[in-house]
């Protein structure tokens, strides 16, 4: 895999970690595919702080899909950057059809862990590339998770991306993470990415603006870290994970949106 395509292993460790302790996020499929196909983390991609965050805001994007399915059962579901994730497995939801899309080295280590069946599919997809989204399953809305792929995006690149989707479908739901400049900027020299080689990354400050006239709007934020989630942590890590992930400084340079058209 090249350096990008690597990142997958932090928040793969990060839910098996959190899954062995029985806190925020069970996921015994996580726990198999880490023991097997996981490696020496080293700096910060193996704090245990990383790995709360990690889980806390896969559970986010879990409770959001969940909600997106119970108003909307019919809608197709669509992972971007789905890495080794198991949201296909953690959601409580039935769902119809769900596609897990991502690069083909990695849809290759994928398979060894996923079947395909009747509702769940897996595609490659280059995020940059546009002209992929029209083989996209019909449907006439889509729930859309985009997890830890924008900032590997440049502007341009994130906007086609979300307009492109839109045009594929009647009506979008889109979930996603972004870091802001300053964020973008500050991980180019301190971020778990950079210990498996990333060194380049994209954000943006007017989300809103970017999308002015694509169709889909910015509707509300988000956060990474709610406070039930937060209270299933030992008291004594409670107050330092807080200042590490909580408050209006982290939110200065990582930030989660929801977006519709």
């Amino acid at each position: 895999m090249n350096e990008v395509n690597k990142t997958l292993y932090i928040p793969l460790y990060g839910k098996s970690f959190v899954s062995r302790q029985g806190i925020i996020l069970h996921d015994a499929k996580a726990e198999e595919i880490w023991e097997k196909e996981g490696f020496s983390l080293k700096g910060r991609s193996a704090s245990k702080w990383l790995a709360y965050n990690m889980a806390m805001r896969a559970r986010v994007f879990d409770d959001w899909t969940d909600h997106m399915l119970e108003k909307d059962p019919d809608a197709i579901v669509i992972h971007i950057g789905c890495g080794m994730d198991s949201r296909c497995l953690r959601v409580k939801q039935q769902y119809k059809c769900w596609l897990d899309c991502d690069f083909p080295d990695v849809l290759a280590v994928r398979r060894r862990y996923y079947e395909e069946t009747a509702s769940y599919h897996m595609m490659e997809l280059d995020a940059t590339d546009t002209e992929k989204i029209k083989a996209l399953p019909d449907g006439g809305s889509a729930i859309i998770v985009l997890e830890g792929i924008s900032m590997y995006l440049t502007n341009d690149q994130l906007r086609n991306l979300i307009f492109a989707l839109k045009q594929r479908y009647n009506k979008i739901n889109v979930l996603m993470d972004v870091y802001t400049v300053r964020g973008a900027e500050a991980s180019e020299k301190k971020n778990p990415i950079n210990d498996v080689g990333v060194t380049k990354t994209y954000g943006v400050d007017d989300l809103g603006g970017l999308l002015a006239d694509t169709g889909v709007k910015v509707i509300s934020e988000h956060s990474f870290t709610p406070a039930q989630l937060i209270a299933e942590l030992k008291p004594s890590e409670r107050g330092f994970f807080k200042m590490l992930f909580t408050g209006r400084t982290y939110g200065k340079f990582y930030r989660l949106f929801e977006l519709a058209s």
